[in-house]
Parts: C-alpha cells; structure tokens; sequence
C-alpha cells in the first residue's frame, strides 16, 4: 500500500445526479475491485481525504465523495441537510454504480452518514470506520458549529491569510494537508473575498442529532477511532456502543483531536489496516 503523503496517479473526477442534485465524487480506480467510500467531515470535502486515500488504491476501488452542499457538489434550494439527507444521496450513488460490499469510512458528519446507511442497508456493507463521531450529536456540539459559521461568513482577505486561521485551529495538523484542504475546501466570491466552498444554509441540518435505532441495526464489523483530546464520544456513549454492537472495536489515539486521521496519518491508517484485515 502507499505510504500517506506519497505522490499518486490523481484521481478522476466524476459526477452523479441525486434527488435533483448534481453530486462531485473522486474516484481513484480501480474498477471491479471492492468498494471503499470516504465521506468527510461537516464544511468538508472530498479533497481532505487525498493524503489517505492513495494507501488502499492497491486493493480497493477509493471514491470519495463531496457531500452535497459541499465542495463541488450542488447545494439544496430549500437546505435540506440532515444526516437522512446526506444518506439518501449516497443511496443514490451505490445504486448508479452498482456497489456492493462496500467498505464505509466516515469522519465526523460523515461518519454519521455511513452509520446510519450500514443501519439501513446491512446487506450492502462489509465494514465501517469512524472517526471521532458516536450516534449523537449534542446542542453544544451543533451551536459551536452554527457560531463557527457565522463567524466566517465574511471571509478571509487571501488563502494565506485563511492558512493561517486554519493552521491555528489544527495545531497538530501538518502544513501540507491543511494547504490541500484550503486549497480544494475554498473559493473566491464575487467580491473576491476567500470563502469555505459550502453552503451556509449546511447548518440547518447539523442540529442535535440521535441515531441509535439505525445503529442497533448494523450488522457489519465496525471500528470507531476517536480522538483522545476529543469529547465528541464521552465514555458512557463508547459503553453503550460496545452493549449496543457486540461486533465493536473502539480506539482511541490519545492526545489527538477531531481528525486523528490528520494529525497522525501513518497510525491511523495501521489502526485502520488492522481493522480491515481481522473483518475480512
């Protein structure tokens, strides 16, 4: 497999249409081969998975794909983004593209969405990772990202300066994926201001959310992998999956953050490695 970071053959971007909406979706190739989809976080896209997604090209078809609302996705007219919504796109795509046995990989909002499609489908899905994300999601946790998003609204002046934000919020993310990420996550308005290329309404779904009668329904193996400085997933939730799920593995990478994948990709993907190879 190819070691993270390393420079690959880019992938190709590709294009569905979903419930009236025109979904963007990278796929790394591999046609045939089983299907790995990444789905990334709240304001994400589909790019924040390129450092990762070039190690399993040897043994999987990669597609990652940008949520819609998201990156060069379509937005909804009406905003309709709750969890549901996001499935219901995804529905979609492995119809259009006739997948199976697919493996699920989700961080943080998209790890909600693959819980809740593994609840839904359990004949489709192999196997499901998630990152630092549990089946709730509390009003402290949707308020900070409402507030987040109001705050930035306005923009930033330069990608360097918006780097610069966006490096002091990720400490311990190296510089390279972060440029990746500005790079492919923003976009200049009209007015030339550097904006996060999202829709704002996104916030009208990220709204406190519980979704344990879809996970009591997952039949598949699966790994959450959290971060150890984050509370996304307090201990009493990691209980209740491991009474919930007696398939579960929990990780936690102590003294990371919200996207451990970022932060420590090499172990990350060996946590993740290990995972696939003892659910095959």
């Amino acid at each position: 497999m190819t070691a993270p970071g390393t420079t690959a053959e880019p992938p190709i971007d590709a294009y569905i249409n979903a419930n009236g909406l025109r979904i963007h979706y990278l796929d790394w190739g591999r046609q045939g081969r089983q299907p790995l989809v990444l789905l990334h976080g709240i304001g994400r896209v589909a790019h924040n998975f390129d450092h990762l997604a070039p190690h399993f090209r040897d043994n999987f078809d990669v597609i990652a794909v940008d949520m819609r609302g998201h990156g060069d996705s379509q937005w909804h007219p009406e905003g309709a983004y709750l969890v549901e919504d996001y499935v219901q796109d995804i529905e979609v795509l492995v119809s259009t593209l006739n997948l199976r046995d697919i493996v699920f990989w989700g961080a943080s909002t998209g790890g909600r969405v693959a819980q809740v499609f593994a609840g839904m489908h359990p004949d489709l899905v192999a196997a499901v990772i998630v990152e630092d994300v549990g089946p709730e999601r509390p009003k402290e946790v949707s308020d900070r990202r409402s507030s987040r998003m109001s705050a930035e609204e306005d923009g930033w002046t330069t990608t360097e300066e918006l780097f610069a934000v966006t490096r002091a919020r990720y400490p311990l993310t190296p510089d390279a994926t972060l440029r990746n990420f500005v790079k492919h996550g923003s976009k200049p308005r009209t007015d030339g201001r550097i904006v996060w290329k999202c829709d704002r309404a996104i916030t009208k779904g990220f709204v406190p959310t519980e979704l344990w009668r879809f996970i009591r329904q997952i039949k598949a193996p699966i790994a959450y992998i959290l971060g150890g400085a984050s509370n996304i997933v307090p201990a009493e939730t990691q209980q209740q999956l491991r009474e919930t799920l007696p398939q579960v593995q929990i990780i936690t990478m102590p003294g990371l953050g919200h996207y451990p994948s970022d932060e420590k990709p090499g172990e990350f993907l060996a946590i993740v490695d290990q995972f696939l190879a003892s659910a095959s």
